[in-house]
This record gives C-alpha cells, sequence and structure tokens, in this order.
C-alpha cells in the first residue's frame, strides 16, 4: 500500500473539482490513488462549504393534500418471534372474580392505627374515600396477610404468567 500524500497541486485540483460541484467519488476518480473517504476527509479538513444545490433540490417538494380522515385504531394483542406460522386464537379475558366470598364483617375491619402484627393489612376500598379500611382477619405467622389474601398476594411464577389463549373453535 502506498501513502500518497496531499501535494500542493493536487489539493488546488481538489478544490477546483470540488466547486465545480463533482461527486467525492469523481474527484477521487480524477486524483488518482486516493478513495472517495479520502477525498471527503481532506475536504473536510479544509473546511470547504458545501456545494450550491441546483434550484430543483434546493425548494422542498410540495406535498400532496390528504383529505382528513379520522382513523379509529384497533388495539391488537402482542406478538413476539416469528408468527408467520402461528395459529389466529380468539382470546377469552375471563372476568374479575368478584370478591364476595371475601365479605370482611364489620367488627373485623381495622383502620390504620388499629392494625399490628397478628393483623391482616389488605387494604380495601379508596385510601381517599371515609370508607376505607383493612382486612383485619388473623394474620398467617411471618406474613402481613390472611390465608386469603396471601394467596392473592403470593403467587407461584408460574401462575403469574399469562396463560396461553384458547383455540378459536
Amino acid at each position: 500500500m502506498t501513502v500518497l500524500t496531499w501535494t500542493d497541486d493536487r489539493v488546488e485540483q481538489l478544490k477546483k473539482l470540488w466547486e465545480a460541484g463533482h461527486s467525492a467519488s469523481q474527484i477521487a476518480g480524477e486524483l488518482g490513488n486516493v478513495t472517495r473517504n479520502a477525498v471527503i476527509g481532506k475536504v473536510h479538513r479544509l473546511g470547504l462549504s458545501g456545494r450550491a444545490k441546483s434550484p430543483s433540490s434546493a425548494a422542498p417538494r410540495p406535498r400532496k393534500a390528504r383529505p382528513a380522515q379520522h382513523m379509529m385504531r384497533v388495539a391488537r394483542p402482542m406478538s413476539r418471534g416469528n408468527t408467520a406460522l402461528a395459529h389466529a386464537f380468539d382470546v377469552e379475558m375471563e372476568p374479575d372474580p368478584i370478591a364476595h366470598d371475601n365479605v370482611v364483617p364489620m367488627s373485623q375491619r381495622l383502620s390504620l392505627l388499629e392494625l399490628n402484627e397478628a393483623t391482616c393489612h389488605w387494604p380495601i376500598g379508596d385510601p381517599s374515600s371515609s370508607e376505607f379500611y383493612f382486612c383485619g382477619g388473623r394474620a398467617l405467622a411471618s406474613l402481613p396477610y390472611c390465608a386469603h389474601h396471601s394467596r392473592i398476594a403470593y403467587q407461584p411464577a408460574s401462575d403469574r404468567r399469562r396463560q396461553p389463549p384458547k383455540p378459536i373453535r
């Protein structure tokens, strides 16, 4: 590989070709034994200004007027990986279970100041509401919740993962 230095003659030729509007590739071919990237680097180091653009490329293209359309976006289920061979599934969302079997008796309901280590700390309701309370049931040993709320709070990792969608029939 021969190292070619930029002589004063080659630099002058580069400047003339650059001002004439030649591309870096064309200048490299004209000069010989120099790459397009070397030409670009030298132009940058010399601080040569950008060339004037042709009138056709200087003006921005007018955009096509589009009629106003109101589009409704439809939420689609998220898919990961290769979906080319994936089956179409109908996703049936199970309704949230109603906690009618977990009605907390009035005598068991506690305020924040009434909680201790032996009572269930499960919050029920909106904290900004006057009807907010804690479960107050008997907490399991070394846990802050009763048996029912512990099953909700501490689920095995396999149970927390989304179940695969059921196939369409």
